[in-house]
């Protein structure tokens, strides 16, 4: 099944800076991101089928922040669609600041789950995006700093970040939700072109990197 987008359809994305996008700066609330290019070429296709889009994403969020915000920024609204990029921040470069917590797999998937149970239990249609990294090197953005990543430290993380996105696969069919696979989508963009066409730091996608990420999601729609 395809997600419906019905005339009069609100549609929510949330999760952290990938979602964000200044989105607070920008008088429209959608940032400068997918969420934007989404709405854009929506309404580019469908002119005679207008759809309110939010955007609640915040910079720098887990699934506990989400989840600590999430009656106010999220239920509250009553979406009618609700699609949740979330992930990266809970992977293990976070605990390159000595200050860091190291989420556990199992701590990822029942804060997700609560997340999801009153959507679900509401009827919300529900996009869950993978979080993804790609295979970049060199310096990028960690916890309240900067770090100099090579091999190594891309292995460390994928060994933390793996079972993260095999969490969200599994939830996606345990609530019937449609699931956009960017890790692999990104691995595939990667191969034929360098991940840093895609996402200069591995994380933070570049334009052609989140036109990539709409483009995935209007595929999810009917």
């Amino acid at each position: 099944m395809s997600i419906t987008l019905r005339p009069g359809t609100t549609v929510m994305f949330t999760g952290d800076s990938i979602t964000d996008c200044q989105r607070r700066e920008i008088e429209d609330g959608l940032g400068f991101g997918y969420p934007l290019r989404v709405a854009g070429e929506w309404g580019l296709r469908h002119p005679d089928r207008p759809v309110t889009w939010l955007n609640t994403g915040i910079g720098g969020h887990k699934v506990m922040d989400l989840e600590a915000r999430w009656q106010a920024d999220v239920l509250d609204a009553r979406p009618d669609v609700v699609s949740i990029l979330v992930g990266v921040n809970d992977m293990g470069w976070h605990t390159l600041d000595p200050k860091g917590y190291v989420i556990t797999v199992e701590e990822f998937e029942a804060g997700y789950e609560r997340l999801l149970a009153p959507l679900a239990e509401a009827g919300t249609q529900l996009v869950l995006i993978e979080p993804f990294l790609l295979p970049i090197h060199g310096v990028v953005e960690a916890g309240a700093g900067y770090a100099l990543i090579g091999d190594a430290e891309r292995k460390e993380w994928r060994t933390d970040l793996n079972p993260k996105i095999k969490v969200v696969r599994k939830l996606a069919r345990t609530y019937g939700a449609h699931l956009l696979p960017a890790d692999d989508m990104f691995a595939e963009l990667s191969a034929t072109v360098g991940p840093e066409h895609w996402a200069a730091d591995g994380v933070h996608p570049t334009p052609a990197g989140h036109a990539a990420l709409a483009a995935a999601w209007l595929r999810l729609v009917a």
